[in-house]
């Protein structure tokens, strides 16, 4: 009877049960069976994810060959971490989750990953395969403590021990990345769940609509009521906009605030367009070190945070960087996060488009007037402007400034821009403005380097009919630079300009600043221009200013990935001084 049963199942691929023989008839009770694999993909779906990162290893096979007969959309990379990056983007320009996906030792890779999208907030679901669940603990193929691994850099981090159980881990999982503050999460799946069946039947698939809870939540009246007197009466109030701003599609409940109020406003991390940096009230990106107008802060007798933390950014909210007399009203979806560093007049956890909504209309019931405070933010705009402009006049080698300026005159509005870090892409945060939502991408507060390619290439896939534009610099490229293969492979003909000045540079200026010398600062003047073209892109080299105009119309009209390669002046960024400051002064200033 067994060799019976094996047969019909590799003849029908059907579970054979129940079976029975009468009067010389044989017969079967039927249940299809599904693989962990198969399930994996259909919740997924059912999640409506369209779009996989991956980079391909042994224990994701299965998934990975599953995937390949559906619709998923499959963008492989050349290292983990860059998949990572890519979803960790995708997440946040789309407001959708991010998938990545890879082997034991890609894991490892990705953990960089990992702990930049904890601090960029990025709704992501990394999963990973090992080996074999019977096989773990007696060494097996690529054994990690994967879980022990990614539970620092995660919300959450689980393994499946059950092929039933992945519709609602992965349900579980994806609820937990969109709640409250944004994150990641991880799911590890052994290579045998993956290829286990069980009986179709007893698989349940999540629907997100009956298994979310509805992102909305409000303030009572009478804190209301108490937000708009503080604002009525704060002479110098200033709002800042941090990521959780960002949840909503558009700045218009913001927008409505602050042109009811009147009242200031900086916008900082992936909340950047949200209000128009072209707007009246709004001066742009807050940066301490990069802004002038965000430094007077310090001047400001209420700020209000919408979404945006008590850390570093922000001076902890501690003097000197916020008054001591100021007051503090902070709106945030994660109440841990409020009064973090410093009590706050009032705390409000919610939404933060429908607080903004309920402050706009409340503000309404009363008469608001521009206030002197306006134009003194907008002198500071107009000094640092000035200050730019002069730098633009350093041609020889050519001054970051200057190549942002001639940068600048090529792009439109509907340019994407992403930045590296370092302090040729300091000096282009400095100059370009933010003027519509998910358009002007940057270094969360992890500071990661190497994240401008593999974001501005999800860019480009969220946005193929718009030009993206990343910036980084030779030290950065180093890390994902062979993503320009991954560019020319799935053809997203991103655009990067490269300030290349052969050294780590804010790490050379702060050791000859504070140390008296410089150590394992030095980098060589290779021709990246030429690794692009030889990976199937379109690279140049540029050491003059007049060269430059031509460079960028040519890679724009090139229709495929491409690299301008720029001789920079070694030249210390505002951020870079704000670190040697930090350093010589032992004060928890920003940065």
């Amino acid at each position: 009877m067994a060799l019976c049963t094996n047969v019909l199942v590799q003849l029908f691929g059907v579970k054979i049960t129940n079976l029975t023989l009468s009067r010389g008839t044989l017969h079967m009770a039927q249940s299809k069976t599904i693989t962990g694999s198969e399930i994996i993909s259909r919740s997924l779906m059912a999640e409506g994810v369209e779009n996989i990162f991956t980079l391909a290893g042994d224990h994701v096979l299965p998934t990975l060959d599953d995937m390949g007969d559906r619709n998923f959309k499959i963008w492989d990379t050349r290292h983990e971490q860059a998949a990572v990056h890519m979803a960790d983007a995708w997440g946040r320009i789309t407001n959708k989750l991010g998938v990545a996906i890879y082997t034991t030792p890609g894991l490892a890779n990705a953990i960089p990953g990992l702990a930049n999208a904890m601090h960029s907030e990025a709704p992501l679901l990394s999963i990973s395969g090992c080996a074999e669940l019977s096989e773990l603990g007696r060494g097996a193929m690529q054994e990690i403590d994967q879980i022990g691994m990614t539970s620092p850099v995660t919300k959450g981090s689980w393994m499946v021990t059950n092929p039933l159980r992945i519709p609602d881990m992965i349900s579980h999982a994806i609820r937990l990345a969109f709640s409250g503050r944004r994150g990641p999460v991880h799911l590890t799946i052994p290579v045998d769940i993956q290829e286990m069946s069980v009986p179709s039947e007893q698989i349940t698939y999540h629907d997100p609509l009956k298994n979310r809870p509805v992102d909305s939540s409000q303030a009572n009246k009478e804190t209301i009521e108490k937000a708009i007197s503080l604002m009525r009466s704060a002479s110098k109030p200033l709002i800042i906009v941090g990521n959780a701003g960002s949840y909503a599609e558009t700045g218009s409940a913001l927008v409505e605030l602050i042109e009811t109020t009147k009242i200031p406003v900086m916008t900082e991390g992936n909340a950047r367009g949200l209000i128009p940096d072209s707007h009246e009230y709004c001066f742009g990106f807050f940066d301490i070190g990069l802004n002038k107008s965000a430094r007077k802060i310090q001047q400001a007798d209420l700020v209000i945070l919408l979404g945006r933390k008590q850390d570093l950014i922000v001076g902890y909210a501690m003097p000197p960087t916020i008054s001591e007399t100021a007051k503090i009203i902070q709106i945030d979806p994660e109440g841990s996060l409020i009064a973090r560093n410093r009590a706050v007049d009032i705390g409000i956890t919610g939404n933060i488009e429908d607080i903004s909504l309920q402050l706009a209309k409340e503000s309404k019931k009363y008469d608001w007037v521009e206030t002197e405070w306006l134009n003194e933010l907008n002198a500071e705009r107009k000094i640092q402007s000035s200050e730019l402009d002069d730098l633009t006049k350093i041609q020889s080698p050519m001054h970051a400034a200057l190549v942002h300026q001639i940068v600048g005159r090529n792009l439109s509005e509907k340019d994407i821009l992403v930045f590296d870090g370092g302090d040729f892409c300091h000096f282009g945060r400095a100059y370009y403005e933010a003027n519509s939502p998910r358009s002007w991408h940057y270094l969360g507060s992890s500071g990661m380097l190497g994240q401008a390619i593999p974001t501005a290439l999800a860019a480009k896939i969220a946005n193929p009919d718009s030009r993206v534009i990343a910036f980084t610099g030779d030290g950065a490229f180093g890390f994902n630079g062979l993503e320009f293969d991954t560019a020319v492979r799935h053809h997203l003909p991103i655009v990067c300009i490269m300030g290349h000045d052969s050294a780590w540079g804010i790490d050379r200026h702060i050791q000859k600043e504070v140390f008296g010398k410089t150590v394992a600062t030095d980098l060589l003047p290779s021709k990246y221009d030429q690794v692009v073209k030889a990976l199937g892109g379109h690279g140049e080299s540029v050491q003059h200013p007049d060269e430059l105009p031509n460079a960028i119309e040519r890679a724009f009209s090139m229709n495929k990935p491409s690299l301008i390669n720029v001789q920079i002046a070694n030249a210390i960024s505002p951020r870079a001084q704000a670190a040697i400051n930090k350093w010589k002064s032992h004060v928890p200033l920003p940065m």
